[in-house]
């Protein structure tokens, strides 16, 4: 069984905001997301959202 969370991002370099839907695995929870739109790859908050 797959956990699907929402997940928010911000980019801690311009601000930009994502919301996005992941699956839980381990522990880890994997979106998708590479890098924004800044090209910024690493520095981000991420947070679980309660659905």
């Amino acid at each position: 069984m797959v956990n699907r969370v929402k997940v928010s991002i911000r980019c801690k370099r311009c601000g930009e905001r994502f919301v996005l839907r992941g699956k839980r695995d381990k522990g880890r929870i994997d979106t998708g997301f590479k890098r924004c739109l800044c090209d910024n790859e690493y520095d981000f908050e991420v947070h679980e959202e309660n659905v």
